[in-house]
């Protein structure tokens, strides 16, 4: 007795069952890798939802939290402290981003002609971006800055009077973004890398066609770096929003004088930890959130109009 093939057992009709192919075993290290991330996350979801529930609430930390519905957001509009810690917040964000972004891209084309020594000035211009938000960094720029300071001893040379940056209400907040500005390391860095990325052919035939330095700057500099520059510009605004150590050291956590360095986050601390009202500060942090979240939302509308991507 003959089997037919195979191939003629299909073509007859009969029934074919095909061996299943053996799945490979599955390497699971990958999960006990990402654990840690999953066990962290539950610090993270869980006070998350607790202060959206809280924002509701009228909570001093000790007693049961009372459901009040939206009174702590109505009460922000009528708090005239919290209109002046949004308005510190903003003037320091939308003056200190565009300088401090403005600075880090001018260093960054000075380093890219090919400097000697590059990793050595990098690592200069990068330093005080890493200690830009250290409790000691604030503390000396409190010194440098003060009545007796080295910024008036110099002032005096040219004849101008002591000037008060750290007790004079209308000097506070510029002593502390000219520090924002001279922190600018960490997006000069950014910027270094992606100028390396512009084809040096661009500003040859550019020349060749008579393009003056500024017209390549704006024409083939800018754009092929405003991917990076709107990377830039979403990390610096999200970060200036949520300042908080330089206006709680520079003014000793009183956001002076007159309220000058009340950043956001400084009263929405002072609510929380030290008035202990701390369903309102929920209510402020949530606030925040969507003010973070709107003006992030406008830039990425924005940008369909200026960023050029490759593709």
């Amino acid at each position: 007795m003959t089997l037919a093939p195979v191939e003629d057992l299909a073509v007859s009709g009969a029934p074919v069952s095909p061996r299943k192919a053996a799945k490979p075993p599955q390497d699971r290290s990958g999960y006990l890798f990402i654990l840690p991330w999953f066990l962290g996350m539950a610090f993270t979801i869980i006070p998350f939802f607790a202060s959206l529930y809280l924002a509701f609430t009228d909570y001093n930390l000790l007693n049961v939290p009372n459901w009040i519905g939206l009174e702590n957001f109505a009460e922000m509009f009528s708090d005239d402290t919290w209109w002046q810690s949004v308005k510190v917040t903003f003037v320091y964000t939308f003056v200190s981003v565009p300088l401090s972004l403005a600075a880090a891209l001018g260093v960054a084309m000075l380093l890219n002609r090919g400097v000697r020594g590059l990793p050595v000035y990098r690592a200069i211009f990068y330093l005080p971006s890493l200690l830009g938000g250290s409790v000691a960094l604030v503390l000396l720029w409190r010194y440098i800055f003060g009545l007796n300071g080295i910024v008036n001893a110099f002032l005096g040379f040219f004849g101008v009077e002591k000037i008060g940056w750290t007790s004079d209400p209308d000097y506070a907040l510029t002593t502390l973004i000219i520090l924002h500005i001279w922190t600018f390391g960490s997006p000069m860095v950014i910027f270094l890398a992606g100028l390396k990325q512009i084809p040096a052919m661009y500003y040859e035939a550019a020349a060749i066609d008579g393009a003056t330095k500024w017209q390549q700057f704006r024409k083939i500099t800018l754009p092929l770096l405003s991917p990076i520059i709107f990377f830039n510009l979403i990390q610096s605004l999200i970060s200036s929003f949520q300042t908080f150590t330089q206006g709680f050291i520079f003014s000793g956590g009183k956001g002076g004088p007159a309220n000058s360095t009340m950043f956001y986050n400084l009263y929405l601390y002072k609510q929380g930890f030290e008035q202990f009202h701390m369903g309102y500060a929920s209510a402020m942090a949530w606030m925040l959130l969507i003010i973070i979240a709107a003006f992030t939302g406008l830039n990425f509308l924005m940008a369909k109009r200026w960023v050029h991507y490759d593709n």
